[in-house]
């Protein structure tokens, strides 16, 4: 690797089975290097822990040239901060014991992210960690948007409210959707629809989020790859009585079988469009319901906002998949709301695809949720 003046940040996303990693020059806004550990501790696997994923990512760094001296920070993604942590947070043991606490609101995630940093830390001593959360974003959230309507004593007992999910997304993609604009985050109000096999939306108003649509857990919104999003509660009542399902059954049949691959069979967006392309009638609802639930949401973020800036959409099929872009505001012309057909087909990265006349301008904005944790881990150094 060329020399690097200031130095690079480790960004490291440690899930259950699989460590993501990426160099970053934080200054020039580059990636050095990146890549995936993948089946970590899964039968018949070389990589037998994060312990030995974290030892193969040296040596792919040591292989790549990378000179592991010029790090100067490791940046984690860690899923759940609870009300306790929203900014950028400098990694102690303290903070270790919460965010483990913190499993109880996200037991497929904090576990695992802890995992990560326990070993990070370990094979990284003398650099500052830093944790940059998730649900961060949405800390401010005003009260009547975060909280459910239940027994109060029991949400304040078991911290139910709304706290949001792909919080460094909407932030990163909210900003620069300002910026192509050429205006402030403050002056600008914005819609983010952050699409990929995980989907979520959120209003922005000024740079600050007011509303989104995930909430105690990212299962809650948009129709997804294999989770439901919104829900009738009853329905599980139902299950139960009815069915026999438990909560094991319950928790799996909403997050790992349903979404679009519930409705088709399938939760890749290239199949389900080839689906569709094909005749099938089951792909072709799946379609439907997801657009129409996200044209619900991009309806109510107008009435919470009033006035709408930018809509901006980011992540795999949002940023990919241009059918999704057309159809989902299509015929909003009278709340003004135009996309350009060309403009929408054409070009790559950050652009503008609206028409020239349109009131609230249309974008794309590619996300990079390992530029904006290394930046925020940057500020430690």
């Amino acid at each position: 690797m060329s020399a690097v003046s200031a130095g690079v940040v480790l960004v490291l996303n440690s899930g259950s089975s699989s460590i993501k990693f990426r160099l970053i020059d934080p200054v020039a806004g580059t990636a050095v290097v990146s890549g995936l550990v993948e089946q970590i501790g899964e039968p018949d696997s070389a990589v037998a822990d994060h312990a030995a994923g974290l030892r193969l990512i040296h040596q792919r760094l040591a292989d790549s040239g990378v000179d592991l001296g010029e790090v100067r920070a490791v940046g984690h993604r860690v899923v759940h901060g609870g009300t306790r942590f929203h900014a950028p947070t400098l990694i102690t043991d303290a903070v270790v014991a919460e965010v483990s606490r913190l499993a109880e609101l996200a037991p497929l995630h904090n576990p695992a992210n802890v995992i990560g940093i326990e070993v990070a830390r370990a094979d990284f001593p003398d650099v500052p960690h830093v944790a940059v959360f998730d649900t961060g974003f949405f800390h401010s959230l005003p009260a009547a948007a975060a909280a459910y309507a239940i027994d109060r004593e029991v949400a304040s007992q078991y911290g139910i409210r709304r706290y949001g999910f792909h919080g460094t997304s909407h932030e990163y993609v909210s900003r620069e959707a300002a910026l192509l604009l050429g205006r402030e985050p403050a002056e600008v109000n914005t819609i983010v629809l952050h699409l990929g096999n995980g989907a979520s939306a959120s209003a922005v108003r000024g740079g600050v989020a007011v509303e989104t649509s995930m909430g105690l857990t990212p299962l809650e919104g948009l129709v997804m790859g294999t989770r439901c999003g919104d829900i009738d509660p009853g329905v599980l009542f139902h299950l139960n009585r009815t069915a026999g399902l438990g909560v094991d059954k319950l928790d799996e049949l909403l997050n790992r079988r349903s979404g679009l691959k519930g409705l088709s069979g399938v939760n890749d967006f290239r199949e389900l469009l080839q689906q569709v392309s094909h005749g099938s009638s089951a792909a072709t609802l799946a379609y439907d319901v997801y657009i129409h639930r996200l044209r619900k949401y991009v309806g109510a973020y107008l009435a919470v906002l009033g006035r709408v800036d930018a809509i901006a959409f980011t992540a795999g099929v949002g940023e990919n998949v241009a059918a999704v872009r057309e159809d989902a505001l299509a015929g909003l012309d009278g709340l003004g709301i135009v996309v350009d057909p060309q403009r929408n087909r054409g070009g790559n990265g950050a652009r503008i695809i609206s028409a020239e006349h349109s009131r609230s301008t249309v974008l794309v904005v590619p996300t990079n949720e390992e530029l904006a944790i290394a930046r925020a881990a940057w500020q430690f150094v």
